[in-house]
C-alpha cells in the first residue's frame, strides 16, 4: 500500500460504525461481525477490494468526521454464521458526506487527501517520548493492577507499541477519537501516554503537555 495514488483508493466506502474501535495505520483489529447489515458487508467487501471504513459513532446517527481504512486481511466463517475477520489498517479518512444507498449498512464519500503520509513508514519516536511512553504504560498498569510482558513491551518498534495500547486500552469513544486524529507517531504517544496518566490521575508535568 505504500505510495499507492490517491486516485486507486475508493472514493466509496462502507463504514461499520463502533464505539471504542480504531484501525490505525498498519495496526490491526479483529472483528466478530455477526448482524445481517455487517454481514453483508463484509460479503461485498471480500467481493471487491475487501476495503472496510471503520468510524465511530458519535450518537446512533452522527459520525465522527474521520475514520480508519482497513483491509480485510484474514477471514473465517463459523458453524453459527458469523464472520471472524482481521483487519489492516492502511490510513485514515474524513468524510465528505454520507451516501444514500439502497444497502443495508452505511457508506460514504471519503476523502484520504489529509493522510497521505499514513502511507509512509513513521520516524521512530525520540528516547525521551519512548521513555516517557513505557513509564506511563508502567503507571497505568500498576493502577490497574494488572502486567505485561515487559521485555515484549520493550522490543516491539515503537509504531507497533503505539498501535497495539491504543487499541487496547478501555479509553473513553472521544478519547480514542484523539488518539485517530493525532498527527503523527510522536502525537500519538504523547496523547497515549497523557490519558495513561490522566486515567490513573497522575497529573502530566507542563514539560510533557499536547499542544
Amino acid at each position: 500500500m505504500t505510495g499507492r495514488p490517491l486516485e486507486t483508493l475508493p472514493a466509496t466506502l462502507p463504514i461499520f460504525p463502533l464505539e471504542g474501535a480504531l484501525v490505525l495505520p498498519r495496526g490491526h483489529l479483529p472483528l466478530n461481525i455477526f448482524e445481517p447489515r455487517y454481514l453483508d458487508m463484509v460479503r461485498d467487501a471480500m467481493a471487491g477490494a475487501r476495503l472496510i471504513g471503520m468510524i465511530q459513532p458519535k450518537t446512533d446517527d452522527e459520525l465522527y468526521s474521520i475514520g480508519g481504512l482497513g483491509k480485510i486481511q484474514q477471514f473465517s466463517e463459523t458453524d453459527d454464521g458469523r464472520f471472524e475477520i482481521l483487519l489492516g489498517g492502511l490510513m485514515r479518512f474524513r468524510v465528505s458526506e454520507e451516501l444514500s444507498v439502497t444497502t443495508a449498512y452505511r457508506q460514504v464519500r471519503a476523502d484520504y487527501e489529509p493522510f497521505m503520509d499514513d502511507l509512509k513508514t513513521p520516524a521512530p519516536l525520540d528516547a525521551t517520548t519512548r521513555a516517557a511512553l513505557e513509564q506511563g504504560l508502567k503507571t497505568y498498569l500498576d493502577a490497574e493492577g494488572l502486567s505485561a510482558d515487559w521485555d515484549a513491551v520493550q522490543r516491539s518498534d515503537d509504531e507497533s507499541l503505539v498501535n497495539t495500547l491504543a487499541a487496547v486500552c478501555p479509553f473513553a469513544s472521544a478519547e480514542k477519537q484523539a488518539l485517530l486524529e493525532a498527527d503523527d507517531l510522536a502525537r500519538r504517544a504523547a496523547t497515549l501516554e497523557a490519558l495513561m496518566r490522566f486515567s490513573t490521575g497522575d497529573d502530566v508535568s507542563s514539560d510533557r503537555k499536547i499542544h
